[in-house]
């Protein structure tokens, strides 16, 4: 449909744009060249059909959608289980000491971090398929500023 020439200028414009932008500039282009068709579009230029589609949705109605690439990704544990932070708090304070040179604002832990775990679904009654992992828990605990220190014997 097109020269090959004008698809490489076609898609080094687009992937100049970013977001609504982009999108406008695809719907123009799916307009234009290819009858307003997503699908023509996606098979001539390699574009992503469903960004060809809200772009043309957006033209049409005039309204533009706002992306909200924060939502995306895991969850850290903290906001799927809130109340974790504090039930290892309640664990773990017996059995943390500053350090001794006070060198850093860490506690320091006598116990690890599978202990801890296991200590969760013992006492405060946590499900273990809730839980995260130990190396998990081990990165979770450094967040809260606990190291995990190897007892001398």
């Amino acid at each position: 449909m097109l020269e090959s020439r004008v698809q490489e200028t076609i898609q080094d414009a687009a992937q100049k744009l970013t977001g609504a932008r982009k999108r406008a500039f695809m719907a123009k282009v799916a307009i234009d060249y290819f009858d307003g068709s997503a699908r023509k579009t996606e098979t001539y230029l390699g574009w992503n059909r469903k960004s060809v589609q809200v772009g043309l949705h957006e033209h049409h109605s005039g309204t533009i959608c706002i992306d909200n690439y924060r939502a995306r990704g895991r969850q850290s544990i903290e906001a799927k289980l809130p109340r974790l932070e504090a039930d290892i708090r309640d664990l773990v304070e017996e059995h943390t000491q500053a350090d001794p040179k006070f060198q850093s604002t860490f506690c320091y832990l006598q116990v690890s971090a599978r202990a801890v775990r296991e200590a969760l679904i013992e006492v405060k009654g946590y499900e273990d398929s809730d839980l995260p992992t130990r190396q998990t828990m081990g990165n979770l605990l450094n967040r809260m500023g606990y190291r995990l220190k190897k007892r001398k014997k």
